[in-house]
């Protein structure tokens, strides 16, 4: 798999290649998840009958029936009307000022002799101008000049007289509230009245009937304005109809009237009415996620190879627990209880976590959790099942802000309890704010699913991970564990072929491990590169000193060339036998590197005391140098050792000695240039392996013989 990505990456860009696999990732999602937002359709026809029982998939506002009921509610409101006193008055005086204006112009044409007096025309013709304003504005006012001729020539008692009866008539009318529609009514009823009250000739009669009749009007006047506003109170006062989630729309077997097509219609649960904005929603849903992948994965500031393995790994992982709950899904109608309970809640977090990093653990966690709510949408819940996203994220979470690490089985049984306990808690809250009674086998059965769930969790994790591992050559917390088991079958080879080897790597990954956590690195890994760095010595144990009880030494009887040969052969044959077992990548680097590309001194300058014409290169270890800090350590770590072991009396001050020419030789041969360490690390390392180094080899007191 390595050498394949490794192949990718020569020709692609990270970037690309991580927009490649989050397109590929969303694109199984959407296919996954696009049947869950679509829902169910029906092809049903107005007056058929009902092929099963319908009900609504979501909350909504049924405007068009909310707008009836308004519109019936503003109708139901009566008008108001305000009554006016000042009309009455008005309307008197309008009387009194026609009269008026016909006994002045009377008056005056009786002050005038025979002769200068107008013929009739002329008098009827200049009362009609001096009643034009009156005239023009009122419209009901439409006096002939028959009626103003008899108002001219009648008895003038009889105009004066009819003048007051007939303004107290109109104002007594006026008095009551009259509206619009009862004014014809009123205009009738004071005809009437002046035909009873009024004693005069029929002529003049008409044309007070005329003016009586013009006189009246509405007293009880429209208020528009209060009028509309409380038609807006009524219709805000009505609520909004809602067709509400899980609503049944129409039974089985029911007719499928004109109302409940429409509302099928509006819901959108017909098949000609399918909407694509569920389905554009879930794309931008996704869209977002792949975003938060994006931006997380482009700026994590690691080295690209792992950057791409962690990639691979958190989207496969989150994939396959898209893929699981849509087979759970797929099962969950069958069942009255919710099944997706039993969902293992901390599997990707802990996958993720344990192959890649903890932040992004937490980013798949919450994605898990937000694909979970749309996966496990029941037909009539919300658009996001909230109780299974937020019953994922809180288990999930738990695995990680709860355990801090996850190295052995105890520490994996832990991280199984924390998540039981955190589903059941959860669980519980459920139960009891869902407001449902539940039985006995209910409550069973959703006890039962968070602890399974949790075990599930856990095992899974443990199945799935030598999968991982393998596929991508990972080396896990988990995995290093087992490697320092000694019935691991190289280490007990070590052990029984190479004692003394053994026990001078225990005391090494002694050293690596505290120097490793002083500066950050991953001591866990040096120790178990350490048990296995000289593992190459199995295959001559007597030609390193270590290993010889005989007191006989075979390169006494070699050329230097050859012991060097011997010696230096010991990191590559140790990488053969580690590639033949199988080993993580990592440990057989710290033992290609745990030398880098060191001389053989003993052997280059006794080769040089014989006068033999000498190679460098055949006293030189082929390395690499160290790549890592974790073989810089192991490459220090290993060279003190051997040396302190070989002092006579060691004390503080000599180990102090020691280890620092060691670290300074290897940094004028140049052997940490590959690695990223620095010299404040190394200063760092050399105060822990003298510290650990006085705890081995302190002094000890010595005892009286017994006598």
């Amino acid at each position: 798999m390595d050498r394949h990505l490794n192949k990718i990456m020569n020709l692609i860009s990270f970037r690309t290649f991580l927009v490649i696999v989050l397109f590929i990732t969303g694109l199984l999602q959407f296919f996954m998840m696009v049947g869950n937002v679509r829902g169910i359709t029906y092809d049903i026809q107005p007056f058929q009958l009902a092929p099963e029982t319908i009900r609504s998939a979501k909350t909504l506002e049924d405007t068009e029936k909310t707008e009836q009921e308004r519109d019936s509610a503003e109708q139901a409101v009566e008008p108001v009307y305000v009554f006016s006193k000042d009309i009455a008055e008005h309307r008197s005086a309008l009387v009194t000022s026609i009269l008026d204006i016909v006994i002045d112009l009377r008056s005056e044409y009786k002050t005038l002799d025979k002769n200068s007096k107008p013929p009739i025309e002329e008098q009827i013709e200049e009362l009609r101008k001096r009643l034009k304003d009156i005239t023009d504005s009122q419209s009901q006012l439409s006096l002939t000049n028959y009626h103003l001729q008899m108002l001219l020539t009648s008895n003038e008692e009889n105009i004066v007289s009819a003048s007051k009866t007939l303004s107290k008539l109109v104002g007594t009318t006026l008095s009551e509230p009259i509206r619009y529609e009862q004014i014809t009514y009123q205009r009738n009823e004071i005809e009437s009245k002046i035909r009873q009250q009024l004693q005069v000739e029929e002529a003049l009669l008409s044309a007070l009937i005329v003016i009586g009749r013009a006189a009246i009007s509405e007293t009880e006047l429209l208020d528009e304005n209060q009028t509309e506003e409380l038609k807006q109170q009524a219709r805000e006062a009505v609520e909004p109809t809602r067709i509400l989630q899980g609503q049944i729309i129409v039974q089985e077997g029911e007719l499928i009237d004109r109302e409940v097509y429409r509302q099928l219609e509006f819901l959108g649960l017909l098949n000609n009415n399918t909407s694509l904005k569920p389905v554009v929603g879930l794309m931008m849903l996704i869209f977002i996620q792949m975003a938060f992948l994006f931006i997380y994965f482009d700026r994590e500031k690691i080295e690209t190879s792992k950057k791409v393995n962690s990639v691979l790994l958190s989207t496969i992982v989150y994939s396959l627990s898209v893929i699981l709950m849509k087979l759970m899904s797929l099962v969950t109608t069958e069942f009255d209880v919710a099944v997706s309970f039993l969902f293992p809640t901390a599997l990707a977090t802990m996958l993720v976590r344990l192959l890649a990093t903890e932040k992004a653990a937490i980013l798949v966690t919450v994605l898990t959790a937000t694909s979970a709510g749309v996966i496990f949408q029941e037909g009539y819940s919300a658009v996001l099942q909230m109780d299974i996203a937020l019953y994922i994220l809180f288990g999930g979470l738990s695995s990680l802000f709860f355990v801090r690490k996850i190295e052995t089985n105890a520490h994996l049984l832990h991280v199984v309890g924390i998540v039981s306990a955190t589903n059941l808690l959860f669980i519980t809250c459920y139960l009891l704010m869902s407001q449902t009674n539940y039985g006995l086998v209910e409550l069973m059965f959703y006890a039962i699913a968070g602890i399974v769930s949790a075990l599930l969790s856990g095992a899974l994790t443990m199945g799935l991970l030598p999968f991982f591992e393998s596929a991508f050559g990972l080396l896990s917390t988990m995995r290093l564990i087992e490697l320092t088991n000694p019935n691991h079958p190289l280490l007990k080879k070590i052990l029984t072929e190479t004692p003394g080897t053994y026990h001078h790597s225990v005391m090494v990954a002694n050293l690596a491990e505290a120097a490793c956590e002083a500066i950050g690195a991953d001591g866990l890994l040096a120790r178990v590169g350490c048990y296995y760095h000289d593992v190459g010595k199995t295959r001559r144990p007597a030609f390193f000193i270590e290993n010889q009880v005989s007191g006989i030494n075979p390169h006494d009887s070699l050329p230097p060339e050859r012991s060097a040969e011997i010696i230096i052969a010991h990191t590559t044959d140790g990488a053969d036998l580690l590639r033949k077992h199988k080993m993580p990548q990592e440990i057989i680097d710290i033992a290609l590197q745990h030398h880098g590309t060191g001389k053989l001194k003993y052997f280059f300058f006794k080769a040089k005391e014989e006068g033999q014409e000498v190679n460098e290169n055949d006293f030189t270890y082929p390395g690499p140098k160290p790549q890592t800090k974790e073989a810089a350590v192991v490459n220090i770590a290993d060279s003190v050792e051997a040396a302190v072991r070989s002092m006579k009396q060691p004390n503080p001050e000599k180990i102090q000695e020691l280890v620092h020419s060691i670290i300074k030789g290897r940094l004028q041969e140049n052997q940490f240039d590959d690695c990223d360490v620095s010299i404040k690390e190394l200063k760092i390392i050399e105060e822990v392996l003298c510290e650990t180094l006085n705890g081995i080899f302190h002094s000890r007191i010595e005892y009286p013989k017994e006598g």
